[in-house]
């Protein structure tokens, strides 16, 4: 449609009049985009209007001038208001009118999101932004642009629990790199704050392994906590890239990195008192990579790395011997350990308190209840479903055009099954 909005009241009737069927709104999706730089212009006398239209049915044209409302800088006064009149919008408005136009309901959010930073209080923008990415999204296999800022906010108000729900769906398709970067390093530090440390690993090794031409900031610290976190959670860390990583990562994330590249030689020595003298050296550089806390779990993962050897090796063992033999302060100390290791299912022991004799024991998981053969059923059912979509993804891949003029051009550089390319859009 080629229409002049002559009057406010005129873009009213178009938008009340044309939000029945899909003709319709595409009539005024194409009226609105042309009168969209006019909308801008006449932002202010706009603002009337949202009281006589109906988000959940008028949402496209609710958005236009929503839009357009919100685009000029506000005061830290007006952005309560804001707060509010985009976080009731986000919860009426249609889904499939707001898809019709992604980049505008992208845009109020982000000035949603800015906004609850603006007034120190991102815990506001927590289910607003949740409601939205479930709006925007066509499946749960799909990252969104708000992914990375919906996670930041669970991070920062420590609704941990809030992101983590997110983080367990598997995310195949994804438009932006940038946007899976920010969502994999934001998700993994919610992990860390759960003590997820094995879904941490998964998404701080997206980060680190994910297609890159120059090493960024987030894959550095990225590399950083994942270095932590696979002592903690493993104790050990290989400094091998994997044969996917990209050249850049491969060549420059040690490079900055060599603070925590001397922890994990501290550490393979099972020595507390070298772990504990690197710690000391640089303590100002863990500090200011704020990741001090990281560190101090990962000498307290020495202790219980140090415990489980000795279960390989003895039978029984008193609390005095536990604390001698692992360099801890007292035979108390030794205990707390070994209940805290009992308790988390790290090892299997009995400890009898008149004698303070620790008795070890063998798993006793027979893997034949109920309950596991459930488990293992699940794993069976969740690697056939990834075999399958890896599968599709691979043909799919097979016939893109750029993916194969890429590797056209460069195969007589490299080695195929080194090469590291992504089309502009990519799976993972």
């Amino acid at each position: 449609m080629n229409l002049n909005m002559s009057s406010a009241e005129s873009l009213l009737a178009q938008i009340q009049g044309l939000s029945s069927s899909i003709a319709d709104l595409t009539h005024l999706r194409n009226y609105l985009k042309q009168s969209d730089d006019l909308l801008r212009t006449e932002s202010t006398r706009l603002v009337p209007l949202l009281n006589e239209l109906d988000p959940s049915i008028h949402s496209l044209g609710y958005l236009y001038i929503l839009d357009a409302c919100t685009a000029a800088p506000i005061s830290k006064e007006q952005a309560n208001e804001l707060v509010i009149t985009v976080a009731r919008f986000i919860n009426a408005c249609a889904a499939e009118q707001i898809r019709l136009v992604p980049d505008k309901f992208i845009s109020v959010c982000k000035r949603l999101k800015e906004q609850v930073m603006l007034l120190q209080d991102p815990m506001r923008g927590v289910a607003p932004l949740l409601t939205a990415i479930r709006k925007l999204q066509t499946s749960t296999e799909q990252l969104t642009t708000l992914h990375p800022d919906f996670v930041l906010l669970c991070l920062l108000s420590k609704c941990y629990k809030t992101g983590f729900s997110v983080l367990e769906n598997d995310i195949f398709e994804v438009d932006q790199p940038r946007d899976l970067f920010l969502y994999c390093y934001y998700g993994g530090m919610i992990c860390i704050g759960q003590k997820q440390f094995r879904k941490a690993l998964e998404l701080l090794h997206n980060v680190v392994t994910a297609p890159m031409a120059i090493v960024s900031a987030i894959a550095v610290e990225a590399y950083k906590k994942y270095i932590l976190v696979s002592l903690i959670h493993n104790g050990q860390f290989s400094t091998s890239f994997p044969k996917y990583a990209s050249q850049a990562a491969q060549r420059n994330l040690k490079n900055f990195s060599q603070a925590y590249l001397d922890l994990v030689n501290s550490y393979t020595t099972g020595k507390v008192s070298e772990l504990e003298t690197c710690v000391r050296a640089n303590t100002e550089k863990f500090e200011s990579d704020k990741n001090l806390g990281l560190v101090k779990q990962v000498v307290s993962s020495m202790y219980k790395r140090n415990i489980q050897r000795l279960t390989q090796t003895y039978l029984t063992l008193s609390l005095q011997d536990i604390a001698n033999t692992v360099q801890l302060d007292s035979p108390k100390a030794a205990e707390m350990h070994v209940l805290q290791m009992i308790q988390a299912g790290e090892i299997y022991a009995t400890i009898n308190q008149k004698d303070g004799m620790v008795r070890f024991l063998e798993d006793p998981e027979q893997y034949k209840t109920c309950e596991m053969i459930e488990r293992i059923d699940f794993s069976i059912q969740r690697i056939m479903m990834l075999s399958k979509k890896l599968t599709g993804m691979n043909e799919t891949m097979s016939f893109d055009p750029s993916y194969l003029g890429k590797v056209g051009r460069e195969r007589q550089r490299f080695d195929f099954d080194d090469y590291d390319t992504v089309p502009s859009k990519f799976n993972i």
